[in-house]
């Protein structure tokens, strides 16, 4: 195991490379500037989340060089962060077409399940289920949709790297008791750290934003933790599933519901639960916290059940999502702004 200064060294690195990168957007103009459907007010700098990408890539890199993960695997997770970092940076300079963006996703969604690899074998309703050739395709969609997912749910302040250090936090209490893979502790602990860095800018009100290189970059490296965790036990994924439910549930929610209304899936809007939520409070604090607080204080004890108390993943998931389903129902996801 890594000495904690190792995590605060990541911290204190990730919260200057976003100091870095403010400037730079400052002076080149990098700005998100509020439209119709912004939820922020004024014009910000954003790209912010390049300090998470290179921190976490050069954290990966270290951690195989000493040997706590195989190299290849660790090829294939920078790899994969980087073209989708990449597309993102670009798409954060201009845009890029819709098209281009998702073939490059796919992409580096399949080099992540074949380092990570597919979904394992799962115990749904007391059923044990094997995916065969289809736990590969299902594996390489579940990474493209969380990828993209965490790129939608990205719209307010702190909300995205509230998510991913609060999420990635209890699975490490979980890696940890559970006794499970050092490179799987390492790489959690690590995540938490760099996006933890960015958060001190990030947090409401913001000073910058992720932007797309890092929303894209967080959603794929937790989507590999993800795949890499099941493969280690399956009550992991079910862990991991629950704990993103806030995510999952919302961004799901939405886009079936704008999809039934006739919407582009891919049009940009302001209509996921937690935008009408912002709305509703007038600021951003109350709801990115309050995601915080329903991941730690909700969705957290489920996940303990099921990987301790052998709870069945299914039926603890349908328990966790059913009051996220009706908060997305009460906020109105999927409808446009009164």
């Amino acid at each position: 195991m890594l000495k904690p200064w190792v995590y605060v060294l990541l911290i204190f690195l990730s919260w200057l490379l976003t100091a870095i990168l403010r400037a730079y957007a400052v002076k080149r103009n990098v700005l998100d500037v509020p439209n119709q459907r912004s939820s922020h007010k004024i014009p910000t700098p954003r790209g912010g989340g390049l300090a998470v990408v290179i921190c976490y890539l050069a954290f990966t890199s270290v951690i195989a060089g000493l040997n706590f993960m195989s190299w290849p695997m660790a090829l294939g997770l920078v790899l994969s962060g980087i073209l989708v970092a990449f597309i993102g940076f670009l798409d954060d300079h201009g845009h890029v077409k819709a098209s281009l963006r998702l073939m490059v996703h796919f992409t580096a969604a399949s080099i992540v399940v074949f380092v990570a690899g597919p979904l394992p074998e799962l115990v749904m309703f007391g059923y044990q289920i094997d995916f065969g050739q289809l736990a590969y395709i299902l594996a390489v969609l579940g990474v493209v949709w969380v990828l993209n997912l965490y790129n939608f749910m990205d719209g307010i302040d702190g909300i995205a790297a509230i998510e991913a250090v609060s999420v990635c936090i209890v699975m490490v209490l979980l890696v940890y008791f559970g006794n499970r893979h050092d490179y799987l502790l390492l790489l959690h602990l690590g995540l938490a750290s760099c996006v933890t860095g960015f958060l001190i800018w990030n947090h409401p009100p913001a000073k910058i934003f992720m932007g797309d290189a890092g929303s894209g970059f967080v959603g794929l490296s937790i989507a590999a933790l993800v795949l890499l965790s099941a493969n280690v036990s399956a009550d992991l994924l079910w862990a991991w599933l629950i704990m993103l439910g806030v995510f999952i549930v919302d961004a799901t929610y939405t886009l079936v519901a704008r999809s039934m209304r006739g919407m582009k899936f891919y049009q940009a809007h302001r209509s996921h639960a937690y935008q009408h939520a912002a709305l509703r409070f007038g600021k951003h604090w109350p709801v990115s916290y309050g995601v915080c607080l329903i991941n730690l204080c909700w969705l957290a004890p489920w996940s303990w059940l099921v990987v301790f108390y052998d709870l069945d993943g299914a039926i603890a998931l349908i328990l966790a999502y059913s009051p996220l389903l009706y908060l997305a129902h009460h906020y109105r996801a999927g409808k446009d702004s009164c």
